[in-house]
């Protein structure tokens, strides 16, 4: 028999057998492999070493802290001290995390003030106030009762990006309160537009939710006198809730009365 009879031999027995494919391209003695030694085990992997703890970055005494800086506020006469006081606090974690302090946007002698929650991911890398996508909407609103940033003034609660946009904790806004209480008070706006629940809740000390308080005319009662204040839908709830946007319209047109009658 020819070595390529033979072969084709072997092939049709290994098909009547059931072998219709290989995996490899050389033959395997599985008994050859089977009388092998087994392997060794792997050592193990030596002991991690010990990480040097991180800084604790927790306010350690929340209240002595609020009131260092209430104590640097206060010290501040004039919005470049006040900038100054807020980039030389180190008492608030938030600002170690940050990539930069947000003080604020527009012209410091415009009638209205706006107000918002904390820095988003754009905000923080650009240092100002609303320039995310949340921004534009913002500047678009504004645009529909005849202002812009030449003629408006915006800042925020938190003047530090909390990481992962999340919400402020009532430490945080309790830090950083008296900075923005005097910020008002240097600022001295005609009237303030709280931009979300969280702004209009902590400066008016309200419980209701945002959708109870907008829409509604109420007193900002701060260190440099009363001052007439409306609670409207921050912009980012906009984005993710457009139907709303009729309400927040109505907001805006009620500022634009307002700011007519104050001229």
């Amino acid at each position: 028999m020819t070595d390529r009879a033979r072969a084709l031999d072997i092939l049709r027995w290994h098909l009547d057998a059931g072998v219709d494919e290989t995996i490899g391209e050389a033959p395997l003695d599985r008994f050859e492999v089977s009388a092998r030694p087994p392997p060794r085990a792997p050592a193990p992997p030596p002991p991690p070493r010990r990480a040097r703890p991180a800084p604790d970055l927790a306010m350690e005494n929340p209240e002595t802290a609020a009131a260092g800086a209430q104590a640097l506020a206060q010290a501040a006469g004039s919005l470049e001290e006040l900038r100054a006081a807020l980039a030389g606090f180190d008492d608030c974690p938030l600002k170690h995390t940050a990539s930069n302090l947000v003080f604020a946007d527009g012209a410091a002698d415009a009638p209205v003030m706006l107000i918002g929650e904390a820095p988003g991911a754009g905000e923080d890398r650009q240092g100002l106030p609303f320039v995310g996508v949340s921004g534009r909407l913002l500047d678009r609103m504004l645009a529909s009762i005849s202002l812009d940033r030449t003629n408006i003034y915006i800042t925020n609660i938190l003047p530090w990006r909390p990481p992962g946009n999340r919400k402020p904790t009532p430490a945080e806004s309790t830090m950083c309160l008296p900075f923005l209480r005097r910020h008002i008070e240097l600022k001295a706006p005609k009237l303030l537009v709280f931009l979300g629940g969280t702004s209009a809740a902590t400066l008016l000390e309200r419980r209701e939710g945002i959708t109870r308080l907008r829409g509604r005319w109420f007193l900002y009662r701060g260190p440099g006198g009363p001052l007439p204040a409306m609670p409207t839908y921050h912009p980012a709830f906009l984005l993710r809730q457009p139907a709303l946007k009729r309400d927040a319209w109505s907001d805006f047109l009620a500022i634009r009365d307002r700011l007519d009658d104050l001229a």
